[in-house]
């Protein structure tokens, strides 16, 4: 099946907010990140805050062009889960996206290729778009494991969705070792593994957009994007920064054109 032209894949650029963040730096952050934003034509952009501050996130960009979403989600629709969220919450507060099986989720919170993909049908089932995290950890890179840890965690997923489920879905590549650590994938290895996951959907007949998380700067991001398999980028530090996430934002639509 002859893959959908590059031009044709619409961008996308996620803040990842994690554990941060107050009422009032979230409302400057915000007013900055709005006063300067310049449209986009070819991509999207979302923030991803703490739960808390959802509706907050919410009200400040109902009227731009930005969209928001969660950080996780609980599988179960309600029920006895002190602490959890539920996919009919986060649509409850205008969600578009939701990040599932983040490595941080993963080894902090101890949850499994199955947990992951019980989430991914979950938030799918409300409505949501869920975006799937798969990468390797350094141990699992050096031991020529990478590839295999990501089909892996890939397949756990498509056992039980289906192949056509990722029609209306993201998967972002974020190799745990560059994570929060200032290293960065070179653009050739990110563009290996993006090329290893595009070829697991060449049958979907819809181009899957993959985002590149790993910390991506302004500095770095024209370079990463200009790579044929990659669309974007799942932000943490940099979404942070107005100026950063703004910068970024823009060299994904750059790239889209």
């Amino acid at each position: 099946m002859t893959s959908q032209p590059r031009a044709q894949r619409r961008r996308l650029v996620v803040g990842n907010w994690k554990m941060n963040g107050t009422r009032d730096a979230n409302s400057r952050l915000l007013q900055e990140i709005l006063s300067n934003w310049k449209p986009l034509e070819k991509s999207d952009a979302a923030i991803c805050p703490p739960f808390v501050y959802l509706e907050q996130v919410a009200q400040a960009l109902s009227a731009s062009q930005l969209y928001w979403g969660g950080q996780s989600v609980n599988p179960n629709d309600s029920g006895a889960y002190t602490g959890e969220i539920s996919a009919k919450m986060l649509i409850d507060q205008g969600c578009r996206y939701v990040i599932v099986g983040h490595n941080e989720r993963r080894r902090l919170q101890s949850e499994s290729d199955d947990y992951v993909a019980r989430q991914f049908v979950a938030a799918q089932a409300e409505g949501l778009i869920p975006i799937l995290c798969v990468g390797e950890s350094s141990e699992q890179r050096e031991q020529g494991k990478a590839l295999e840890t990501i089909g892996r965690q890939l397949q756990a997923v498509l056992d039980i969705a289906g192949l056509q489920a990722f029609a209306t879905a993201i998967v972002a590549y974020e190799p745990i070792w560059a994570v929060g650590t200032g290293i960065t994938a070179t653009p050739e290895e990110a563009a290996q593994v993006h090329a290893f996951i595009r070829k697991q959907f060449a049958s979907l007949g819809h181009e899957l957009v993959i985002l590149y998380g790993g910390s991506v700067k302004p500095e770095n991001a024209a370079e990463l994007f200009a790579k044929e398999d990659i669309d974007g980028a799942l932000l943490g530090g940099a979404s942070l920064q107005a100026k950063d996430f703004i910068a970024i934002c823009q060299s994904a639509e750059v790239a889209g054109k």
